[in-house]
């Protein structure tokens, strides 16, 4: 569908309940969000939303920001980081200033030179000894947790499984003590909690920034003990590095390891529950993939992140004049790069709302659309979601989601809060 002018573009919205800037578009069924992503992308050009109606009067985004719901709009805006920059901020509201001079800034929010050499620094740390430990170490947790789960029987399948495996490795290749690992455990579900829509407002995270400050201070105590008796572990490597004779200060160290444990036990962790449900209610896929998993595996993974994409969107601030998806845009503009809408693009995947584990190529968005910001720990989760799905379906039991996951009603991430699961012998 084409639309000639704004005005019937923004009438026609309305009518299909399509204002992402609306908290009230956020507790809609996942479907029908679904369904206003693909009329947006049947648009000539990227939408502005947020500059007035429902979404000022009840909460939502105080600026306005131009929607990028097609795939090859959303890969250019990643790959054009001088034209569209992850600096303020890439989440909604962006971070405030104080936030950033308290608890340091995350490398997500960060461009040119400072992103570049942070990354390297941490890039290198990530040696092929401890990446190699880290794989085996993969398939042990992976073995163990599905043991336990089999023993214990727990009715849900999210802090028993899909939390707690990616959990377990981020501690155990950073290096964390057992004694901090309840704490640290309880300081990331607070920073994350927040995330999300509440009552037609954006949830605004001041109990969350509360739970990182406090799980800083483990890291900064973890850090001084690593500088002093450095072990095998991410922790020490990162300490210790010196790259072109920088290392990380303590501030950096802390934002680094709250954004790796925020985002890499929540993001697998919710693609994992999702994966549980979409082989549930697809057998026929599940089946396949059960009688020849070393063949199907990777198509799997890959099929689950995107169909389930469990990072829906980063911003970005236009800081160039430029041309973008027919739109003419110019600098302090913003762009809400929409992950969940580019991996559902008909013009990339065909049939995109089908689950199919043979899909190929699968150029899905789930870990970012390239660039600089390509997620550091795609490979890692990708290693974690084999392991566990091997483990979970080879044995002799048969598991599946109970009816659908609880979720969390969430303009950020697609998260899982609850997913209730049973088992028995096949």
């Amino acid at each position: 569908m084409k639309i000639p002018t704004q005005a019937s573009t923004q009438q026609m919205l309305r009518a299909h309940n399509a204002d992402l800037a609306d908290p009230d578009f956020w507790q809609l069924p996942r479907s029908e969000r679904l369904k206003a992503f693909a009329l947006l992308r049947g648009l000539d050009a990227p939408v502005l939303f947020g500059e007035s109606g429902p979404a000022r009067r009840r909460g939502g985004a105080g600026r306005g920001f131009y929607a990028l719901v097609r795939h090859a709009d959303v890969v250019e805006a990643s790959r054009q980081p001088r034209q569209f920059a992850s600096a303020p901020g890439v989440t909604t509201p962006e971070p405030a200033g104080w936030a950033k001079a308290v608890f340091g800034n995350s490398m997500v929010n960060m461009d040119g030179a400072e992103h570049a050499n942070l990354r390297r620094i941490v890039s290198r740390a990530f040696t092929p000894r401890l990446l190699a430990a880290a794989e085996e170490d993969i398939r042990a947790v992976a073995g163990r947790v599905v043991d336990e789960m089999i023993a214990r029987r727990p009715g849900d399948f999210v802090p028993s499984v899909a939390s707690r495996m990616p959990f377990e490795i981020i501690c155990n290749l950073m290096g964390i003590p057992e004694r901090y690992r309840p704490e640290i455990a309880d300081r990331v579900d607070h920073a994350s909690e927040n995330v999300g829509v509440k009552r037609a407002r954006l949830r605004v995270p001041g109990r969350g920034l509360r739970a990182l400050a406090q799980m800083q201070l483990v890291m900064a105590k973890l850090a001084r003990e690593r500088r002093r008796r450095p072990t095998d572990d991410l922790i020490s490597a990162l300490v210790r590095a010196d790259v072109d004779g920088q290392s990380l200060s303590s501030r950096q160290l802390g934002a680094f390891f709250s954004l790796l444990l925020v985002a890499g036990v929540e993001t697998t962790r919710n693609a994992i529950a999702h994966g549980l449900t979409l082989l549930t209610a697809h057998p026929e896929q599940r089946e396949l993939l059960v009688g020849d998993f070393d063949r199907y595996a990777d198509g799997a993974v890959d099929e689950i992140v995107r169909h389930s994409t469990p990072i829906i969107q980063f911003r970005r601030t236009v800081v160039a004049d430029c041309e973008l998806g027919g739109r003419e845009l110019r600098p302090g503009e913003k762009v809400v790069l929409f992950y969940a809408s580019a991996n559902r693009d008909e013009a990339v995947f065909a049939n995109p709302d089908v689950f199919d584990i043979t899909r190929d190529p699968n150029p899905h968005l789930g870990y970012g659309g390239g660039g600089p910001h390509y997620c550091l720990g795609a490979h890692l989760a990708r290693q974690e979601m084999k392991a566990l799905f091997h483990e979970l379906l080879t044995r002799p039991r048969d598991l599946r989601a109970v009816g659908m996951p609880e979720l969390v009603d969430s303009n950020f991430d697609n998260r899982v809060r609850a997913l209730r699961f049973a088992f028995e012998p096949s």
